[in-house]
């Protein structure tokens, strides 16, 4: 079993590769299908947003069996998250839960506009995923951001992680006695779209910290 820990050292060592190579060679692929068609077993489960342009394996450049992967719009928690989560960390011992938001979020963006122009036309399924994300950023409207869009969502982004990071931390008692008794950790996290870092900013134990 790999600790959370090391496999967080995994996680940051990968993106350091992939930011060195999104800068001139093409990202590297790990491709060894035959060895993993008869089991997986993941170093580290992924609950990311769906955008197109944040996929796990490649900015932290993982190949097949290596990331066991969830993607909704906003990288919101609901039951769904929660029990595939719970599926992996039981049934792989996987160690390490991280919960890997982007900056220019969509979701985000279309919380902020529901909250200051509400549409009531909007696709309830659509606003189902706005109703998770609106606690994190209502507050903001409030603390003197006025309307800097960008400055809100920037916040925004970092805050609605923070929640996800929470309700999966207290969203489930299998989740919180791995936590307490068998070496689970799980994090928040931040992908930059525009230098394709991650910054890893929530639950990172003094241990687990390094620059």
């Amino acid at each position: 079993m790999v600790s959370a820990l090391e496999a967080l050292d995994r996680l940051r060592d990968g993106n350091r590769r992939f930011v060195a190579s999104a800068r001139g060679a093409d990202p590297k692929t790990q491709l060894r299908p035959a060895e993993v068609a008869a089991g997986q077993e993941p170093f580290a489960i992924i609950l990311g947003c769906s955008d197109s342009r944040v996929p796990a394996e490649i900015i932290f450049d993982q190949g097949l069996g290596d990331l066991f992967v969830i993607r909704v719009a906003g990288n919101i928690v609901a039951p769904s998250q929660i029990g595939s989560v719970e599926y992996a960390a039981t049934t792989f011992g996987t160690r390490l839960v991280v919960i890997l938001g982007h900056s220019q979020c969509g979701a985000i963006h279309a919380t902020l506009e529901q909250l200051q122009t509400p549409n009531e036309n909007r696709s309830r399924n659509l606003r189902s995923i706005v109703d998770f994300i609106q606690p994190s950023v209502e507050p903001l409207l409030d603390h003197g951001l006025g309307y800097d869009t960008d400055a809100i969502v920037q916040k925004a982004v970092r805050a609605n992680v923070r929640r996800s990071s929470q309700q999966m931390r207290h969203g489930s008692g299998i989740l919180e006695d791995l936590e307490r008794d068998d070496g689970l950790l799980i994090v928040g996290a931040e992908y930059s779209l525009l230098t394709g870092l991650v910054d890893f900013f929530d639950g990172i134990p003094e241990s687990g910290k390094r620059q």
